[in-house]
């Protein structure tokens, strides 16, 4: 009977303390605890909720075999505070941000980067903003890794290695990975950064390094003109076609690109055609590219071969920014590549020659302003990947 009598009274208890609430209390759900949003907004201009990195990518790339990745806000968010903060390196002077700069399209305006001490990079910064989204480039599928690396020399196959290269370069941030969590741990606004992300505040390698590959994960551009043009078009996979948006220089161009640069660079929907290849910039190097690292003798004096988007942002080009200008690239591809013996087959005529484009002038200017279609001007301005550093 006492058993009977138990769960009906505790019905009652609930419904009596219950009433009790005044109407006007009003119930919040905290995301941070009022005193670790203090600690975050000190210093921080982040919202009390983390924003969406989620990557939505346009019908035209999903019909063209792309995908996204799901995107972790609170490692994302936490992501963007580390890729970002100047305190992470040596001298406090320089971030990941600093050679990676979100108005260039995540690249650098000089031909190498700044480091610390009055160091400077070896190469030319890539564009992180030369991809649709690094997820779906560099990710992994059903099949396994896409094995599109990082890196001019292609050292890095994961994200997580090219981060943790950078802090602990003597030329580039210049620490020990126990001084990276020594300083992140010794920062207030970093401990609920880590609790939502991970469950728990501990610093630990993996899971900076996780948390920066995350955000750049979240990176996402996909509404450049060419985008627009491509999902307007009833035929927007297809290069061939003209784009009724385009003017006739920017359709010129792309045929002119699909006929002489996509071979090796993609059609700009996919993945880049070839991962490293030598593009006869001179006939001695004093750089020996992949070949340096994985001592080679194929490998010697290739590099990488980049994605384009957002191209007409990244100046200087090619690994040791020689060239300040796409006009000035376009004018080499047309007349002046170099007979080097790694000169990839693609840049070879029949006769086994360099390939001489001769571009008129009207194609050489042509090929530039299709280039510049390929700006995502959105992409400059998204607050959530802006520095959050007051």
């Amino acid at each position: 009977m006492k058993k009977f009598l138990y769960f009906p009274l505790l019905g009652v208890l609930a419904f009596a303390l219950s009433s009790c609430v005044s109407d006007d209390v009003e119930l919040r759900k905290e995301y941070y605890y009022p005193d670790e949003l203090l600690a975050i907004q000190q210093t921080l201009t982040l919202p009390a909720e983390p924003m969406d990195y989620s990557v939505q990518l346009p019908q035209h790339l999903v019909s063209s075999g792309m995908f996204s990745s799901q995107i972790d806000q609170d490692m994302a968010t936490l992501g963007r505070v580390l890729f970002y903060d100047k305190a992470l390196s040596a001298t406090r002077e320089v971030s990941c941000g600093s050679c990676h700069k979100q108005a260039l399209a995540f690249s650098d305006e000089k031909a190498s980067s700044d480091g610390i001490n009055g160091n400077q990079t070896d190469r030319n910064s890539l564009a992180l903003g030369s991809v649709a989204s690094f997820a779906a480039y560099y990710g992994v599928d059903l099949f396994g890794s896409f094995g599109v690396p990082f890196m001019w020399d292609n050292r890095f196959g994961t994200a997580r290695e090219q981060a943790r290269a950078a802090f602990v370069n003597e030329k580039e941030m210049g620490m020990t990975i126990e001084a990276l969590i020594a300083e992140i741990d010794s920062r207030d606004y970093y401990k609920p950064l880590f609790r939502r992300a991970y469950n728990s505040s501990e610093v630990t390698e993996e899971r900076i390094m996780s948390a920066i590959a995350e955000f750049v994960d979240g990176l996402g551009t996909f509404d450049s003109k060419f985008d627009q043009a491509a999902a307007a078009s009833t035929d927007g996979l297809n290069m061939n076609v003209n784009f009724a948006s385009f003017t006739v220089a920017e359709n010129r161009g792309k045929q002119l690109y699909m006929n002489n640069c996509a071979g090796c660079h993609s059609n700009v929907f996919g993945r880049p055609v070839l991962n490293a290849a030598n593009n006869g910039l001179a006939m001695e190097y004093e750089d020996e590219g992949i070949g340096g690292f994985t001592l080679n003798t194929t490998d010697m004096y290739t590099f990488k071969v980049p994605t384009l988007r957002n191209v007409a942002l990244t100046a200087p080009y090619m690994h040791d920014g020689r060239f300040a200008s796409l006009e000035e690239v376009v004018e080499f591809y047309s007349d002046n590549v170099a007979d080097h013996p790694r000169l990839h087959e693609l840049l070879r005529d029949q006769s086994g020659q360099p390939k001489r484009l001769g571009l008129s002038t009207d194609d050489k200017a042509a090929l530039v302003a299709f280039l510049e279609t390929l700006t995502d001007i959105d992409y400059l301005q998204e607050e959530r990947y802006s520095d959050p550093f007051k």
